[in-house]
């Protein structure tokens, strides 16, 4: 249990991280991008998308490495475990699908239940972050404006006080 749950710190501490990093190489870049606005918000769900696929595969290395080298659990069927299954375990794990053909066992269902409530936090960033991203190009759009993309989480006074 002591291996999953350090697993687990580290893999919130690491899928924080790229999403972050994300998110802020798009807030920098985008406003330098010299394309529309329907454009940009393509290039964001693309982001966005590449960084959940990139803590998906964070996931299912983990979990492979915990069953294959360190013995901690199960996922479904011994027989049947590979890379790739890790791979979609993951992807139903971490979008709270859940469809329950693989089932992990032992300690492995910390990480199970971890990988669901960061993915779901995750996921809700990008909602946000996107929401946000799409109401300042609408603006700019309006406007005529050429300023730079809002910084996510500043207050509208902030965002006004800015543009004075």
């Amino acid at each position: 249990m002591v291996f999953v749950s350090i697993f687990c710190v580290v893999l919130i501490i690491l899928t924080t991280v790229i999403h972050y990093e994300v998110l802020r190489i798009l807030t920098v870049g985008l406003p330098v991008l010299n394309i529309p606005a329907r454009a940009k918000l393509i290039v964001v769900i693309f982001g966005a998308f590449i960084a959940h696929a990139a803590e998906i595969v964070l996931y299912a290395v983990a979990t492979y490495a915990l069953v294959r080298y360190l013995e901690v659990g199960t996922l479904g069927d011994t027989g049947h475990f590979s890379l790739t299954r890790c791979l979609y375990f993951s992807a139903e794990t971490y979008s709270s699908l859940g469809y329950g053909d693989i089932v992990p066992g032992g300690p492995l269902r910390l990480l199970a239940g971890v990988e669901v409530l960061n993915g779901l936090l995750l996921i809700g960033w990008s909602a946000s972050y996107t929401y946000i991203a799409m109401e300042r190009f609408w603006s700019d759009a309006m406007q005529g404006s050429s300023a730079p993309m809002a910084q996510p989480g500043a207050t509208a006074d902030a965002q006004q006080a800015a543009h004075r």
